[in-house]
């Protein structure tokens, strides 16, 4: 019997300034702080214990703002893991940048620890939009950044995009997207902005929000009809140079979809390490502390776990149906079968024949996927499969 794949999350809370849109578990730090985390952090790893032969497929560094600390820091936890883990000989060992952090003292560093791909958050080439999100980098200031990550050696690097922004035009997201282009990334993942509670855009564009769901015109925001063409140039600007959908926010080209990315929606089991952050072994879902002073009170004999759920083979079933439909190539019916040894027809039958008669769903291939339509309501189909 072969190892089981094992996805690893390391969560670094620590960013230069929240950004106005942001909602994550992150903020600013002193140094003092960072090295305390860091060392409790390293704790945590060491404890861990498996039940089983597993294999670590992916490793990613998210946050917060990873490429901020002490490279050092990164580097002797991504060794430790090395030395906790069996992690495969092509793993990708991936790291989230933002631009004004990177330089090519730490984008070396970064490569020689063995780090293979970087995720770096550009979301606009527009310099006055990056203000408005609170971001503190200029679009020079990534570009910069982005050629000393090529000539550096990093030959796998994806974009993060954001579009639906305050007083963003259908031109000026055109901009973004060919400057994008430009620079031949092999991975884009392009997100839609969402007004969250507790974020200063929330005191700002919440009722703008509120206007665009009720198909009203908001003063600040694009209309749903100028978004739903930011989408769509998106899609066929990247696919002209052979970069494909795959998931719904994820493009890339062939053989450069992220494992990290995939290992979600795919339900592959995967540890979490670091403030906040969640896990999934077997059945068990568990999620950390989320408060910084919780966090750091704790060792190996107390545990860093806050919440703990067994899922029920129904959760499972659910999941399965929910999560793999994000994907373009969408659910396969025979691994489906397999696993829980029932058709998704005899459980979600009826659900399917509506969706596929509304041209919402479709089957090819055994597998079971959301139509182009579909994936223009995604939530309202996969909430008929909870």
């Amino acid at each position: 019997m072969g190892k089981r794949e094992l996805g690893i999350y390391v969560h670094i809370p620590f960013c230069a300034r929240k950004c106005s849109y942001c909602d994550f578990l992150s903020f600013p730090a002193g140094i003092s702080v960072q090295e305390y985390y860091f060392k409790k952090l390293r704790e945590e790893i060491a404890s861990f214990s498996l039940s089983g032969d597993y294999e670590a497929v992916c490793v990613y560094f998210g946050g917060g703002t990873p490429s901020l600390p002490d490279p050092g820091q990164i580097v002797k936890t991504l060794d430790l893991i090395r030395e906790t883990f069996t992690v495969s000989r092509d793993a990708e060992i991936t790291i989230e940048c933002n631009p004004g952090t990177l330089d090519r003292h730490r984008l070396e560093t970064y490569r020689r620890a063995g780090f293979n791909r970087l995720s770096i958050g550009l979301q606009s080439a527009d310099d006055t939009l990056l203000g408005t999100l609170g971001r503190i980098h200029t679009f020079g200031t990534f570009r910069r950044e982005y050629r000393e990550a090529r000539e550096t050696g990093y030959d796998n690097i994806s974009i993060d995009l954001m579009y639906g922004l305050p007083n963003q035009t259908l031109s000026s997201w055109k901009d973004t997207i060919e400057k994008t282009m430009e620079l031949d990334p092999e991975h884009v993942s392009a997100y839609s902005l969402i007004i969250e509670e507790g974020t200063p855009f929330w005191d700002r564009y919440h009722e703008d929000d509120e206007e665009k769901r009720r198909g009203s015109r908001p003063l600040f925001l694009p209309d749903e009809e100028t978004e739903g063409k930011m989408l769509e140039l998106l899609k066929s600007s990247l696919s002209d140079i052979g970069i494909y959908r795959y998931e719904i926010s994820s493009y890339a080209k062939p053989g450069y979809e992220s494992r990290h990315n995939t290992g979600y929606w795919l339900r592959r089991e995967y540890a979490g390490f670091g403030l906040g952050a969640s896990g999934q072994i077997r059945d068990v879902r568990y999620r950390n502390r989320s408060g910084l002073e919780d966090y750091l009170k704790c060792t190996a004999d107390t545990g860093y776990i806050e919440e703990k759920t067994t899922l029920t083979r129904e959760d499972e079933i659910s999941e399965t149906m929910i999560l793999g439909l994000r994907m373009i190539r969408g659910v396969d019916l025979i691994h489906f079968e397999e696993q829980f040894h029932v058709r998704a027809g005899d459980i979600f039958g009826e659900v399917i024949d509506r969706f596929c008669r509304a041209g919402l769903l479709e089957i090819t291939d055994h597998c079971l996927r959301l139509t182009d339509r579909g994936f223009d309501v995604s939530n309202l189909v996969m909430c008929e499969f909870l």
